[in-house]
């Protein structure tokens, strides 16, 4: 009890004494939190994210709900923001423009975030011309030369699936799954195919002394043909989904999307995302060289790590100039 009320007299008087600091450099400066941020970060995920936390962190209700409005309502809401802090905007016109800016990301992450919900709770439907029309479109994109004998057939197998089926590995993640390798296979064609054929054909290593004496002959002969490769294409993929998908809900990606999208993020952005994923995770797996499948959850987890640190750097665009990324670059 002693420690718990040391604490909480310890968070009041920091926050005491941080607003009380705020006051002194405002007077001192002449400029409110906002515009120093705005004035002396440039842009990017560095300006944002501070305020988006300025805004969150404000004893304002107004200012403190500015981070969710609807994104028609920015223009108003700065304007709020302004005769609040009691800035004129004649004065300070880039201030209007910085504000926008932050505010249109802000907003778009949130939206991004409920528009990606509802992807992967939608359920992959047979009965729905458009889900199967996507599926279709899958493996045409992927094995363009070898046609679909049969809409349930062990040909799914060839692009990493479990079954006759493919409609029971969506489960997971829902339609979202979906999207995404359909995006990877329509933007990315000649890596996605690439990644598939090298997930179907393990490759032959020569056997060094220093390795031989690391495993007895029976591993040795499971693992110099799969060279770290050798997993269901598909199933990575929908996986890969889950782990872009918990990028974005616990907020890591605000660094990436905030550097790489000068207004609201989009779904094309986190499909966009997807794909490098995809590519990096399949280099990183051949970098791992796994013994075999079963060590998928420690090096996807391992790879998530390496994500997320990279994600701390403020400056990080995980994929600013990716081969999946030029028609929004074009844009």
């Amino acid at each position: 009890f002693a420690r718990m009320f040391v604490q909480v007299c310890l968070y009041f008087y920091c926050k005491c004494l941080w607003r009380c600091l705020k006051f002194v450099v405002r007077k001192l400066t002449g400029r409110c939190e906002l515009q120093r941020i705005c004035y002396n970060t440039k842009p990017g995920a560095a300006r944002t994210m501070k305020i988006e936390a300025s805004l969150k962190g404000s004893k304002s209700k107004r200012l403190q709900t500015s981070v969710s409005v609807h994104p028609d309502a920015i223009e108003k809401t700065i304007d709020d923001i302004m005769e609040l802090k009691r800035i004129n905007p004649d004065i300070n016109p880039q201030l209007g423009v910085s504000l926008q800016a932050c505010l249109l990301q802000i907003v778009g992450y949130r939206n991004l975030i409920a528009e990606v919900e509802k992807l992967r709770r939608e359920p992959y439907d047979s009965e729905n011309p458009q889900h199967e029309e996507m599926l279709l479109k899958l493996w045409k994109c992927l094995k363009p030369n070898s046609p679909l004998k049969a809409r349930i057939s062990k040909q799914w197998c060839e692009i990493g699936f479990q079954g006759d089926d493919p409609k029971t590995d969506f489960r997971g993640m829902g339609l979202l799954g979906l999207c995404n390798l359909v995006y990877f296979a329509e933007w990315d064609t000649e890596i996605a195919q690439q990644v598939l054929s090298d997930s179907l054909h393990p490759k032959y290593r020569e056997v060094t002394k220093k390795e031989l004496s690391q495993f007895s002959k029976a591993e040795w002969e499971k693992k110099k043909f799969d060279k770290a490769i050798g997993y269901s294409f598909a199933i990575v993929g929908i996986n890969i989904t889950d782990l872009a998908y918990n990028l974005l809900v616990s907020g890591a990606l605000k660094t990436h999307f905030y550097n790489v999208a000068p207004e609201a993020p989009t779904l094309t952005h986190f499909q966009q995302t997807f794909c490098y994923l995809m590519h990096e995770f399949h280099k990183f797996w051949i970098e791992e060289d796994p013994l075999d499948i079963m060590e998928f959850n420690r090096v996807r987890e391992k790879f998530h790590k390496r994500i997320l640190k990279q994600l701390q750097n403020p400056e990080m665009a995980l994929c600013p100039h990716f081969a999946a990324s030029e028609s929004l670059i074009n844009m």
